[in-house]
């Protein structure tokens, strides 16, 4: 990644990506800028280069676009121009003819992209808009044989300097819809979209409700039950993670479901736990067909140090809520490839979940063994419309990489995931500076210094100079890089450099 892809990320990360936004729709030449910048923002390059295409705006004289933007309200504008520069740096590629066509315990689903249980799936209207937008299926917000009293307000987020929605909390419990309302919501969804699939989540206190429920729901015409075993903020016994985290209450509630249906069950797995092993093998002993993973964390977001309150702030308390958002894939993928490395249940199928925001976290979730995955938080802050650009970049990754279907990747990164001993551990890969991407910031010195080995020097034109012998091969200042001025170089022998 040069200069170009670090402007061109950085600029199209200030745009606001307002709904009817001001800048689509001042420009005289009808181009949909404001998609384009979206799809950048989602590691869609290709797909926003297409949108572009032959670019009309070098022939723009007025700048429309970026006098209506709405971040010149009180800042600088979206610099629309620089980015469509760099975009028409390269040939547009027109959307590759790739079916996404994927399967989850033998239902057919048309692509991998569900909602995931919780309030952007919460009634017929929200859910029909989102089928519209090309969304596959979803698991709709659980629902129970009783409709909760929530607090106000219920969601709060965690920022890192200008990026919001790094984290995300809430303290939301299940479908304040009555029990009726729903299984209306599901009659009509299954109506007017009959061949979309809808999970039904469900939430009993009991073996009696547990086997009702999803008795209920399949005749409301459900496709797939997922049992919620795992919401961290269900207040109650028998109720939420405190299920997720018992291995013999998983088997006896995963069985009184498979008594109440004939469709397909899933057991959606908490990681407010050591190893989800256990209570996932429990479940599919069961009778489990499929597991999904992984639900929000338990978390507490902060403390106001003025008065000492944490966030969302109900009356100046609080309580233990669940933690979603980008932060938490990596420990998504943590407990997906630990069920995978499974012989138990390696080839038990997994609907993955936990900070997928783009069409890569998507197709890192697949490699790791996901037949489908499910996404809340972004859609809580971005809207419906990312799937299209989930969609678009599935299918450009895929063609490029000469996949013809999902199952052609699924589970391929498993292998190379492996015990910490087993790594590589006989050389050192030095980093090699690009010195003239580098802008002489001195980043990489000051953490190397404070933070590593103390391997990086400054000369005068204040570019790094290596030293060898003290440097251990940690790469901590190609990750701080801002420029991308350093990458892997050459890597050597440790018994080489020692000499034994």
């Amino acid at each position: 990644m040069g200069y170009r892809e670090v402007v061109l990320k950085t600029e199209s990360s200030r745009c606001l990506l307002c709904e009817n936004a001001p800048c689509a729709q001042a420009c005289t030449y009808g181009v949909k800028i404001d998609q384009i910048i979206r799809s950048v923002n989602f590691d869609n390059e290709q797909g926003a280069r297409y949108m572009l295409a032959d670019n009309p705006c070098v022939d723009c004289i007025d700048g429309g676009c970026m006098q209506a933007c709405s971040r010149a309200k009180f800042d600088l504008p979206v610099r629309i121009d620089k980015i469509t520069e760099l975009l028409s740096q390269q040939n547009p590629v027109s959307v590759p003819d790739i079916d996404l066509t994927t399967y989850l315990c033998g239902v057919k689903c048309e692509n991998p992209f569900f909602l995931s249980s919780s309030v952007v799936g919460s009634n017929y209207d929200m859910v029909a808009k989102a089928f519209d937008c090309g969304w596959a299926g979803v698991a709709f917000k659980t629902i129970g044989m009783f409709t909760p009293n929530e607090v106000s307000p219920r969601f709060s987020e965690l920022d890192k300097e200008d990026t919001q929605f790094v984290g995300f909390k809430n303290i939301e419990q299940i479908s304040t819809y009555s029990l009726e309302e729903n299984l209306g919501f599901f009659r009509e969804l299954k109506k007017n979209y009959p061949t979309k699939v809808i999970i039904a989540s469900i939430m009993g206190s009991n073996e009696y409700e547990w086997t009702k429920l999803a008795s209920l729901c399949e005749k409301a015409g459900a496709d797939i039950i997922e049992c919620n075993f795992s919401c961290p903020q269900m207040v109650g016994e028998g109720l939420g993670s405190d299920v997720g985290i018992n291995p013999e209450l998983v088997y006896l509630y995963t069985k009184a479901v498979k008594k109440g249906t004939n469709l397909p069950v899933l057991a959606k797995m908490t990681p407010n736990i050591t190893s989800m092993i256990p209570p996932a093998v429990k479940a599919v002993e069961a009778g489990a067909d499929g597991l999904a993973a992984i639900n929000t964390i338990k978390s507490i977001m902060n403390v106001n140090l003025e008065n000492f309150s944490s966030s969302p702030d109900v009356c100046g308390k609080s309580s233990v809520g669940g933690y979603s958002g980008k932060a938490v894939k990596p420990i998504a993928l943590r407990f997906i490839n630990e069920m995978k490395s499974s012989d138990k249940l390696k080839d038990v199928p997994i609907s993955g979940m936990g900070g997928i925001e783009t069409w890569y976290d998507a197709a890192e979730f697949i490699s790791l063994g996901c037949s489908t995955v499910q996404v809340t938080t972004a859609v809580m802050q971005y809207g419906y419309r990312i799937v299209e650009d989930m969609i678009d970049g599935l299918k450009r990754y895929m063609s490029s990489h000469n996949f013809s279907s999902i199952n052609d990747f699924i589970g391929v990164a498993e292998k190379n995931i492996i015990p910490a001993d087993d790594l590589d551990r006989s050389y050192i890969c030095f980093p090699r500076f690009d010195r003239e991407k580098c802008i002489g910031c001195e980043r990489c010195y000051v953490s190397c210094y404070d933070g590593g080995h103390q391997a990086i020097k400054m000369n005068s034109d204040r570019k790094p100079v290596l030293d060898g012998k003290k440097c251990v091969g940690c790469h901590l200042c190609k990750v701080v890089c801002p420029v991308n001025a350093i990458d892997p170089g050459k890597k050597v022998s440790k018994l080489a450099l020692t000499g034994h």
